[in-house]
């Protein structure tokens, strides 16, 4: 999970260009029973510590028209939302990785 979201941010700052790599953040955030076995790495939360991290993130990283450019940058290159694209994403992750995904 956490080296697939690695290859999201890639994407969206691929995606995003013209913003500083660091305007992107990282976020992965456990619910309910999940349980992290090892040391949790950065910008990985439990549902309680997200709300901290968010008020934690007081810096502006870009205009309200740099925003909007982004998500509609981001809506031209997202797949249409559809039962269908979730079976592709399925498949696409158990051949890459085996198994159930």
């Amino acid at each position: 999970m956490i080296h697939q979201n690695k290859r999201h941010v890639r994407a969206v700052q691929d995606l995003l260009d013209f913003l500083p790599s660091s305007a992107i953040k990282s976020v992965v955030v456990f619910t309910g029973e999940a349980e992290f076995r090892t040391e949790i790495p950065q910008g990985v939360f439990y549902l309680s510590g997200l709300v901290d991290y968010l008020r934690g993130q007081t810096g502006e990283v870009m205009s309200l028209n740099q925003l909007q450019f982004c998500v509609g940058r981001l809506e031209t290159a997202r797949f249409a939302i559809s039962g269908q694209t979730d079976i592709e994403h399925i498949r696409d992750l158990k051949r890459r990785h085996g198994g159930a995904a």
